[in-house]
């Protein structure tokens, strides 16, 4: 057996964008193709607007403005300007930026001095100029290559910076933009800077109530009472309580959007509890208080410690190095504007003593029915029946690994049968399904832990007690692309959005898309997702090409599987719109028929061609008696 080789030539050095194209996840987390909120190129994104940010805390500009057409972003601010001699280094060097002086940037978003750079060397296009005191400066580039270093010349354009890129294919394979997740993270960026208009693709933003605003605008319905809006020196607090179960947070630092939380959120669950049992005199369980809370909290931290790159979730223990713990800051606060808001409001605290007490009472009630209920769980886990889990939750102790975790929820034993066998087992996990599920609307959550299908997919997921035990990144449900399969579909996100509505809210539940058809020749074998696709294939391979439809996702065999669950799985994320709350959206779907359910029904049976909706009679009795 030959020896491996460990000599100086096994030694390589690489320069800044050839390690950021290699290790791409160590810069913009995961990379993805847009499906998701925390895709790689919405991370650029954030990168580049990060840096406009700052230059407006700092007292520099009021507007930005960002467009995105057919893969293109454009974003120009209006602050001081990327100093002209610094330009091409503060966008190709690592370690090179003005965020390392802290008296310039005392609480900013990024101090790595990477942002730019990852942009740069991860775009297929990236040009920046920068506009100082009637002087201009350019420079283009090519995944991190520049190409032109344009000479300074004079402008009459005003202050600021300009940076323009196109995501590199090569790395962010057919990705695509959604608008939904660029406007709420434009909007984030608006409530925590008041004064602060964005303009993007012609439409603008403003805030001028800050986290009172988030809170209205995305807010399921009306709150129990009138929002309370505290504000202090470096935090700012919002908090209601709302009509659904669960707890919902928005966290910032600095700006940044912490979707995982952090000390900050830790210290504003652990300190809005304390502060109501003090005020009532009364030990009340935290978790009663905090039950259907809807928060959102922003400070902002001296040279803020992140868990990661990407800034998700804050690991600084203090406010600033040497300074109050994070504990005690946000405790202090609260204890001081919290209690002294409650004494001026007893309107308020009226209904907030009694939302406690409804969600003890109820939690009292269930308390019989969640130990039966949890043996239940146990023994199908021990039987291995319904979840076949991945081993990093056999590996992960720590649970470190959870976001690159999947677990698809499957309809019947032949669709699971075909994932498990071609899934990737360390990170994909299968939940079989047994018929369809209750329909949940208008039922409490009592039913949860009698109906044995929806135990065990709680008990799979580790949500009982805290959405933050989420088990799995990513829920994708997996159903036949028929009537029974959308209504399987229905079911479930009923379920989820009636009882554990943060799963979607926080951009944990999909749909998989798997091919209609497939469309093959001896030479060349195309999947198809829709009748054009079917279509266009049929012209590229010829008349005589093999067309296959799936009826079901046991149809496709293990081989064919791992196409549509590997790299290139097609996701469509589950998203809420602040336009229709989740009550609206439930009643329309899932509630007794409606006046409107049966107009839209005939209305669209009305643009088929070979279709009358006297064909349908039969149906839409069945649907009103429901």
């Amino acid at each position: 057996m030959a020896e491996n080789q460990y000599t100086e030539e096994n030694i390589r050095s690489l320069d800044w964008k050839e390690h950021i194209r290699l290790r791409p996840g160590m810069y913009i987390g995961k990379l993805g193709d847009g499906s998701a909120a925390d895709d790689g190129i919405y991370i650029l994104v954030k990168e580049v607007v990060d840096n406009c940010i700052d230059e407006f805390v700092m007292g520099n500009g009021k507007r930005i403005d960002i467009k995105i057409k057919d893969g293109k972003v454009s974003i120009r601010d209006y602050g001081r300007g990327i100093p002209l001699g610094k330009l091409v280094d503060c966008v190709s060097q690592i370690n090179t930026g003005g965020k390392y002086d802290s008296k310039a940037f005392k609480k900013s978003v990024g101090l790595n001095g990477v942002g730019t750079k990852a942009v740069n060397a991860l775009s297929a296009h990236f040009m920046v100029y920068s506009v100082r005191d009637g002087q201009k400066k350019r420079a283009v580039f090519v995944r991190g290559e520049i190409i032109e270093d344009a000479q300074i010349e004079k402008t009459d354009e005003k202050n600021g910076t300009y940076v323009e890129f196109v995501p590199d294919e090569k790395v962010f394979k057919k990705f695509n933009f959604k608008t939904v997740y660029l406007e709420k993270m434009i909007w984030n960026y608006c409530y925590l800077n008041r004064g602060l208009t964005i303009k993007f693709n012609g439409e603008s933003f403003k805030s001028e109530n800050g986290l009172k605003d988030l809170l209205e605008n995305n807010m399921d319905g009306d709150p129990l009472y009138p929002i309370i809006h505290l504000e202090g020196t470096d935090i700012e607090v919002a908090f209601t309580h709302g009509k659904t179960y669960g707890e919902d947070y928005y966290s910032f630092v600095n700006g940044q959007h912490t979707t995982q939380g952090g000390t900050h959120q830790s210290a504003f669950r652990e300190s809005v509890a304390k502060v109501i049992k003090d005020f009532f005199g009364k030990n009340y369980e935290s978790s009663d208080i905090r039950q259907s809370i809807v928060a959102a909290i922003a400070v902002k931290v001296i040279e803020p410690v992140f868990e990661s790159q990407t800034k998700t979730k804050l690991g600084s223990q203090e406010i600033e190095p040497g300074g109050k713990s994070m504990r005690a800051f946000v405790n202090d606060f609260l204890k001081e504007k919290l209690d002294n808001f409650l004494h001026r409001n007893p309107d308020v605290v009226d209904t907030l003593e009694k939302k406690i007490k409804q969600s003890e009472k109820e939690r009292k009630e269930l308390s019989g029915i969640r130990k039966i209920a949890r043996e239940r769980a146990k023994k199908a886990n021990l039987h291995n029946k319904k979840l076949r889990d991945c081993r990093v939750h056999l590996t992960d102790a720590k649970n470190e690994r959870r976001e690159e975790t999947t677990l698809f929820i499957t309809e019947g034993d032949s669709a699971s049968g075909s994932i498990t066998k071609s899934r990737d087992v360390n990170t994909q996990a299968v939940f079989s399904l047994r018929g369809k599920p209750l329909n949940s609307y208008g039922l409490t959550k009592k039913v949860v832990y009698e109906n044995e299908e929806f135990n065990l997919i709680q008990a799979a997921l580790d949500i009982e007690d805290d959405m933050d035990n989420l088990r799995y990144n990513k829920i994708v449900v997996a159903t036949d692309a028929d009537v029974d399969g959308m209504h399987i579909r229905m079911l479930l996100l009923t379920f989820f959005l009636q009882f554990f509505p943060d799963l979607v809210k926080r951009n944990h539940v999909y749909i998989l898309e798997t091919p209609l058809f497939r469309v093959r020749n001896k030479k060349k074998t195309i999947y198809c997702y829709t009748d054009q696709e079917r279509a266009d294939a049929i012209t590229e391979l010829g008349k005589n090409a093999e067309i296959t439809r799936f009826k079901g996702l046991g149809e496709i065999s293990p081989d064919e599987f791992k196409n549509f669950i590997g790299e290139d799985m097609k996701l469509e994320p589950v998203m809420l719109t602040k336009e229709a709350s989740i009550e609206t959206i439930l009643s329309y779907f899932m509630g007794k028929n409606t006046q409107e359910r049966q107009e839209f029904i005939i209305n669209n049976l009305r643009n088929e061609d070979n279709l009358k909706p006297e064909d349908f009679e039969e149906e839409l009795k069945v649907d009103k008696a429901s």
